[in-house]
Order: structure tokens, then C-alpha cells, then sequence
């Protein structure tokens, strides 16, 4: 199995000697957060949170983010939480990039090392606590659970970077892939968080153009970005947030590959009035 290395924050403050500069975008399409951006002055503190920040990379908001928040959590050694979400009604996918957490839901334990994936739906009590003595980082990612009559909520389950094999995409010889943990068919899901591989000099060679929004945070290697009329440089560590419809592309710099957490909501009508 190939050792994996996620990208993070670098935390910290920069000195007064730094120059203010910087990859930062914001846009009535797209977001770029860089992750030289990710200081310590930037964090949050969250309720019931032991020992434990947090880098809010999308939230709901006008003119940002409409269907989902992303959190990049960083807890302590023994830190954690025994009532971690404060709505009923959000779905969770935690994606662990450094250390390790023991995630509990219902008479279930589970160990998360980096790769970690847990799908987590809503009404499910959990709790998470760093066994270590080092920091453990994980990405949170939650959106309101769209219900369905007649079609059954998804039980919770775990998975891993490793366990899953990448699906080539058509016609690409493998050069891109995504690492699915759900089926796309299974209609219960309304949100899906993949991981997405380019193979260095591989691309998206068309500008993709769609309804899903999406949440992008790379976890390896460089790439290059077209969002809407603009050429962004991206790395290991940055965030994008990409509105419903910005035109799309990319390709892979190299040397190593190119790899990235995506979300986007799925099979789901549009909707037209507000809950």
C-alpha cells in the first residue's frame, strides 16, 4: 500500500519581517485559501471541544458557501469532544490527514489513523478523542441531511484512503481516477466527499460546468486550476471553495501526484423554496 503524506496548515504567526503577499481569492465564483493563510490568529474555538481548534474553510453565507460547512479540526493529545455536533439534523464525513482519533457511534469504536474516512448521518450520537501524545488533524465536512420519503437514511460506516481502490475516469488511461467511498447509484447519500488523483501532466481538459458545489482541499502535490476566466496555482495545503456552475479545469504540475478531498451535493432535486 503506498505511504500516503496530506498536506495542512502551517499554523504559527508570521514574523514582522514577512511581506504582504499572497495566493488569497475571493470571488463571487470561487474562493482560493492558501494555506500560508492558516495561522494560528486564524482559528476557532468550538463548544463542547476539549484541547481543540478548528480552520472554518466554508461555512453558509451569501455570496459563499450554500450547502455545506468544512472544518479543518486540529486536536490535542487527550483532547476531543463527547457531544462534537450541535444540530440533529447534519451529516458528517471526517477525513483524518495526521495522527489518530478513536471515533465512537453507538457500541462501535473505531481507530482513524491518517487516511481515515467515517461517513457519519444525522441522528448519530459520536464522539471523538485524540489517544496520542501528538496532535491529531482531520477534516470535518457537514451539510443538512435532505430526506426523502421512501428512501432510507445511510448507515454510518468507516473506510480508509488505502482501502479503496481509484476508479479510472473513461478514456484516460488511468492518468485520472477517483476514490469513491460510496456508490454513486445508492440514492440515500446526498452529499459525496471523494478523493480526486492526477497523475503528474494529466488534466480535467475541458471546463466543467455544473450545479454541484464543490469543496476542494488538497491533500498532495501541485496543480494549476482555470476557475471561471481566471489561472490559479494551487499546492498541498490550499483550499477552494467552487460556487454551483464556475467553469472548471485543471492539470497536474508534477513531479509526484496531484490529489484533492472533494465534495459536492448530489441526487437531489433543486430546490426551490428555502427550509
Amino acid at each position: 500500500m503506498t505511504h500516503r503524506t496530506y498536506g495542512g496548515p502551517e499554523a504559527g504567526h508570521p514574523g514582522q519581517d514577512k511581506l504582504l503577499t499572497g495566493r488569497a481569492v475571493f470571488t463571487e465564483a470561487y474562493a482560493i485559501i492558501p494555506r500560508g493563510t492558516m495561522q494560528d490568529i486564524v482559528t476557532s474555538l468550538l463548544p463542547f471541544w476539549d484541547n481543540t481548534r478548528a480552520w472554518i474553510l466554508a461555512r453558509p453565507l451569501s455570496g459563499f458557501s450554500e450547502t455545506f460547512s468544512h472544518y479543518l479540526m486540529e486536536v490535542g493529545p487527550g483532547g476531543g469532544s463527547t457531544q462534537p455536533e450541535p444540530d440533529p439534523g447534519a451529516e458528517a464525513v471526517l477525513f483524518v490527514t495526521e495522527g489518530a482519533v478513536d471515533l465512537e457511534y453507538g457500541d462501535t469504536a473505531h481507530l482513524l489513523n491518517a487516511g481515515g474516512y467515517a461517513y457519519l448521518p444525522p441522528g448519530v450520537e459520536w464522539r471523538l478523542k485524540n489517544p496520542g501524545h501528538e496532535p491529531a488533524r482531520f477534516h470535518w465536512i457537514r451539510k443538512i441531511y435532505e430526506a426523502v420519503p421512501e428512501i432510507d437514511v445511510p448507515e454510518p460506516f468507516v473506510s480508509s484512503d488505502g482501502e479503496i481502490d481509484p476508479q479510472p475516469m473513461p478514456d484516460t488511461e488511468g492518468r485520472w481516477s477517483t476514490t469513491r467511498f460510496v456508490n454513486p447509484l445508492d440514492m440515500r447519500h446526498d452529499m459525496h466527499v471523494n478523493i480526486v488523483t492526477l497523475k503528474a501532466g494529466a488534466s480535467i481538459p475541458f471546463a466543467e460546468t455544473h450545479v454541484m458545489e464543490h469543496g476542494l482541499y488538497v491533500l498532495e502535490g501541485k496543480g494549476v486550476y482555470r476557475l471561471n476566466q481566471d489561472w490559479v496555482e494551487v499546492e498541498a495545503g490550499d483550499y477552494m471553495w467552487l460556487r454551483a456552475f464556475c467553469p472548471q479545469a485543471c492539470y497536474a504540475g508534477g513531479p509526484g501526484d496531484f490529489r484533492y478531498l472533494l465534495y459536492k451535493d448530489v441526487n437531489r432535486h433543486a430546490m426551490l423554496r428555502r427550509p
